[in-house]
């Protein structure tokens, strides 16, 4: 068999490219142009932020699938590839540590893209040359994945009466994070790879999109970063976290419990199966143990369910100084319950309140007495979901505090609580606005 003229690649800055669907199915020849068989996968090896490198391709000769080194390829962009050696190590190909088959494992699931936090399907894949080309491609040229195709083209009737949208449009590969489902390869992608790009909530929308084996593996890299871990449960439905902390084991659990608020824990303890609760609340610190077992013991409709028990206080006497340094040291607090901090006395009672912003712009010697307001806006445990959305409302409030009969401070009520609990369930789960530069990444 005589190869074919090569057929010209499109160009991509100096260097040419392949689309893989193009490249799957075509034949290959030895040295001679006797046919030996066809490309079936290309292999790619990952390398962290840089672009995975194409090292070889899996060939089909009859029923035998093999390795061929991208080397012993006299010309990887041609119509035909011709194989520069005689010897064909016919062996059954088996995929080693780190190796990456595009069309079996990218093609075949979806990625994450990363700019707009959705799980999109590769339609198909650009492959790139850098270093010299033509004849002096194999001194010093490689080959790389570059690009991502996630548009789906139309077919038949519809792609005859629209023609131009048939064109492919690919987007950076470094936007996107493969879902592999190989363990193999999940070292070399970094700890939990881009998703580090991504916020807590997003990380959620994804599990709950998520297939089973996409949650394991996006679990599995999030599980790098144990903080992450934590947020991106506080963020869930509570069904799926109910779920996905059901399948693991009772320290498990508690070792994710212990890094989430403490209202976020008792509510996650309270939806696990009874005969499960307190081996999980057994295993939690004395301190967080102490805190979940006051928040279970509220109705979860009423400001005791809902409030956090971290918040900023201060000694009745002390200065605006003493105030700002407790605040600037509260580096476990969610930035939420840090825009007010609380002046109490010596037995809990809440004194007054002061706003982040009026301890800036006060006097930094001056007592925290002098500014505050004691007569702040205050629910009790008991207070009912709905009216503390009100008062909130009502005072343009971003926190309350929640006190006893005694007015002893036992607990704080952030905007996002209240926001979370009284927000309809379906306005909740609708699709976020994308900013108008969501596509450009982050500016450099």
């Amino acid at each position: 068999m005589t190869s074919s003229p090569a057929a010209a690649a499109p160009e991509a800055g100096n260097g040419r490219v392949l689309h893989l669907s193009d490249l799957a199915g075509r034949p290959i020849t030895d040295k001679r142009g006797e046919s030996i068989g066809k490309v079936a996968d290309v292999i790619v090896r990952l390398r962290g932020p840089e672009n995975p490198l194409v090292t070889g391709i899996v060939a089909a000769v009859g029923s035998r699938e093999v390795f061929v080194p991208l080397e012993q390829v006299s010309s990887f962009d041609g119509e035909v590839l011709k194989l520069t050696s005689a010897r064909l190590d016919l062996r059954q190909f088996e995929r080693r540590h780190g190796e990456v088959l595009l069309r079996a494992d990218v093609l075949g699931h979806r990625l994450i893209d990363v700019l707009t936090a959705h799980l999109i399907k590769a339609v198909d894949l650009e492959l790139r040359q850098q270093g010299p080309s033509g004849p002096a491609a194999g001194l010093g040229s490689e080959w790389v994945l570059g690009g991502v195709d996630t548009h789906r083209r139309p077919r038949g009737l519809l792609r005859l009466l629209s023609p131009d949208a048939g064109g492919h449009q690919f987007e950076e590969w470094a936007n996107f994070q493969p879902l592999i489902g190989h363990a193999g390869s999940a070292l070399l992608r970094g700890p939990f790879g881009r998703i580090r790009r991504l916020k807590a909530a997003q990380i959620a929308d994804l599990l709950e999109e998520a297939s089973k084996a996409e949650e394991t593996e996006i679990l599995g890299q999030v599980h790098a970063d144990p903080e992450l871990e934590a947020d991106v449960f506080e963020e869930l439905d509570e069904d799926l976290a109910t779920r996905l902390l059901g399948a693991r084991t009772d320290a498990e659990i508690a070792e994710v419990l212990n890094r989430m608020r403490a209202d976020d824990a008792a509510d996650a303890i309270s939806e696990l199966p009874q005969r499960r609760r307190q081996p999980v609340i057994d295993l939690l610190p004395p301190g967080q143990r102490a805190k979940v077992l006051t928040l279970m013991g509220f109705n979860p409709t009423s400001a005791g369910g809902l409030m956090g028990m971290d918040f900023i206080a201060v000694p009745v006497q002390s200065q605006v100084s003493d105030a700002v340094a407790a605040v600037s040291g509260a580096h476990n607090l969610q930035p939420e319950a840090l825009t007010s901090v609380h002046a109490l006395d010596d037995h809990g009672k809440l004194c007054g309140v002061v706003k982040l912003v009026a301890l800036l712009q006060s006097d930094q010697s001056a007592r925290i007495s002098e500014i505050y307001d004691d007569d702040p806006v205050r629910i009790g445990a008991n207070t009912d979901v709905v009216d503390v959305a009100v008062l909130m409302s009502d005072y343009n409030l971003i926190t309350i505090p929640v006190v006893d009969e005694e007015r002893t401070m036992i607990g704080l009520i952030t905007v996002d609580d209240v926001l979370e609990v009284t927000l309809p369930e379906d306005w909740r789960r609708r699709e976020a606005a994308e900013p108008p530069d969501s596509r450009r990444g982050k500016r450099q």
